[in-house]
């Protein structure tokens, strides 16, 4: 198997952004967005996913979080996609629920080169530190939109901080499920052979 790596870089007049991401890592991660909740989350998401990830973001944090959360998540999204390549192998289907006390969120993927997203739930705070939780949401929407995943996402709780971090956790967790590689299976899984 050939080694899953891709690196993307993003300049725009709102952020300037370079990440890498290895999809057969150890869950190593060295992140600086500049919202320390948010860095806190990648870390988890390469963590609990064992993707190995860097991300270098410099936003324009003086207007607010959007840009820069959204933006990664479209960087990290084109290098998920470069890096999985024609998709040969994969499981592809995955589904994972993550508790965090009282918070659990659940997470349906599919690496189907055809993205969607759909979200049940509501976060119970506004804001966690200087990232604004909604902004969880929205990351997932536009990391399965330029990544090409079909991705169901819900989330319960009482605490917006268990709540976002279960979410990361879970879509980490399916998401390493759905691009391991299936011994069994040399063509892309799909009977139309490709995805």
């Amino acid at each position: 198997m050939s080694e899953r790596v891709a690196t993307v870089t993003r300049e725009t007049g709102e952020t300037s952004i370079e990440c890498t991401v290895a999809i057969d890592g150890n869950g190593v991660a060295d992140v600086d967005t500049g919202i320390g909740f948010f860095d806190h989350m990648l870390t988890a998401f390469a963590k609990h996913g064992l993707f190995d990830l860097t991300v270098d973001c410099d936003g324009d944090l003086e207007i607010d979080d959007h840009h820069t959360v959204e933006d990664v998540a479209i960087v990290l999204g084109e290098a998920i996609d470069d890096a999985l390549g024609d998709r040969a192998g994969i499981v592809r289907y995955a589904d994972r629920q993550v508790p965090l006390d009282e918070a659990v969120a659940g997470a349906v993927v599919d690496v189907s080169g055809r993205p969607r997203f759909y979200f049940d739930g509501e976060f119970s705070q506004e804001q966690i530190g200087e990232f604004t939780s909604d902004m969880a949401r929205h990351f997932v929407e536009s990391l399965a939109m330029h990544a090409g995943l079909t991705v169901h996402l819900e989330v319960t709780g009482e605490n917006a901080h268990h709540e976002v971090e279960a979410l990361f956790k879970t879509l980490a967790r399916t998401l390493d499920d759905a691009t391991q590689v299936d011994e069994r299976r040399t063509d892309t899984p799909s009977t139309k052979g490709t995805l």
